[in-house]
């Protein structure tokens, strides 16, 4: 792998990376798994989820495994709080939050309870966490900025600055870099539904002024209006599922590190604690965090690898690119001190048995310091 960055800071120039809004149809249905995550672990911290969600054309659909103590959970009320949360409220567009919800889920396998209930890791799999000294949030500046789009085009609708917006909506940013560091903003895309009254040109200034040009001033950056690209078929009045059909978990890359660095076999929404898939992501995210925050290296790639049942994990790297202001062993030695890796380690560790994985459905997982990985000791 170092010899792959070594290639990139040589040879490419710019990288680009996508980010969508709260309301678009994958996220609405990784806010209604995540939602149900911290309803089970509201009433049972020690229950266990695995839920999907589908949100298609006027139909939400909930299916997976719940194994918790205390009273039946209300899924189907769940996913209407959070479709009309979301901005879905208008029945002419064949997918609001009164769309019939069909249930389908059950109790947890006992072949994988038995795996979990002594400490072990609910599912096998690899997990990567990453961190550089790009932003002050310490993560890549594509990811970074395209979040930070999608959260704007979401605030200025809900605002009602541009109260002309409908729910739904995808950022990508292109950055352009000179010797491995971002220089420039070269090109930023925007995707959003508006109401059929509001022309492009209309759309596309208002886009420019209230939400691309500030964002990317935070940063440092500003891009040219021509070099700014919205709805590029030119027309977008009718998002969410009514359009296009939504899944949890179908946006992995933009829940990471917007494909500048490697992601897990898994996906993070819908799923409780004792599942590596989404803990160890959180535990190799922060000790790649803290490796950087503590200026033991610029650039880091924290690895790891469970089997189901697995109390430990089968591998556990740190790779630096060449950037280490330390020794390896002193690295190393570091990761290991500051989280205990095994799945019972992680979860206290992190302290991940409470509600708070709802606000990870939206603007990606890393990054964000309300969340526990993301602190720096």
């Amino acid at each position: 792998m170092r010899g792959f960055f070594e290639f990139m800071a040589n040879i490419i120039t710019t990288f680009t990376s996508e980010s969508v809004c709260s309301g678009h149809p994958d996220k609405i249905c990784d806010a209604v798994s995540d939602a149900i995550v911290d309803a089970v672990l509201t009433q049972d911290k020690h229950g266990h989820v695995g839920v999907e969600t589908m949100a298609a054309f006027g139909k939400v659909i909930i299916a997976g495994e719940v194994k918790a103590k205390g009273k039946t959970i209300n899924y189907e009320k769940i996913a209407r709080e959070q479709i009309k949360r979301l901005g879905y409220t208008d029945p002419k567009f064949n997918f609001y939050y009164d769309s019939p919800v069909a249930m389908h889920v059950h109790q947890q396998s006992p072949e994988i309870a038995v795996g979990v209930d002594s400490d072990g890791a609910g599912d096998q799999g690899m997990m990567f966490g990453y961190a550089c000294t790009e932003t002050e949030e310490l993560m890549p500046l594509p990811i970074t900025l395209a979040h930070q789009l999608a959260r704007r085009i979401d605030h200025v609708r809900e605002d009602k600055i541009l109260d002309y917006l409908r729910p739904d909506g995808k950022t990508q940013v292109t950055v352009e870099y000179k010797n491995g560091k971002p220089v420039a903003v070269s090109h930023v895309v925007v995707a959003v539904p508006h109401k059929e009254n509001i022309g492009l040109d209309q759309v596309k200034k208002d886009v420019y002024e209230k939400i691309v040009t500030p964002v990317l001033a935070k940063y440092g950056y500003k891009v040219s209006i021509k070099n700014l690209i919205v709805n590029g078929t030119g027309v977008w009045h009718n998002g969410g599922p009514a359009a296009d059909c939504g899944v949890t978990g179908r946006k992995i890359v933009v829940d990471g590190y917007g494909g500048y660095a490697r992601v897990g076999g898994g996906a993070f929404s819908g799923k409780d604690p004792t599942k590596v898939d989404r803990s160890g992501a959180y535990a190799a995210r922060f000790i790649a965090k803290n490796i950087v925050a503590n200026k033991l290296a610029k650039r880091v790639e924290v690895r790891l690898a469970y089997f189901i049942g697995a109390k430990k994990p089968l591998m556990q790297q740190v790779e630096t690119f060449g950037t280490n202001k330390k020794s390896q062993k002193i690295i190393d030695n570091f990761a290991a001190k500051i989280l205990d890796t095994s799945v019972t380690g992680i979860i206290k560790g992190l302290d991940l048995l409470r509600p708070i994985y709802l606000p990870t459905a939206a603007y990606g997982h890393f990054g964000r310091d309300e969340f526990p990985w993301e602190r720096i000791v």
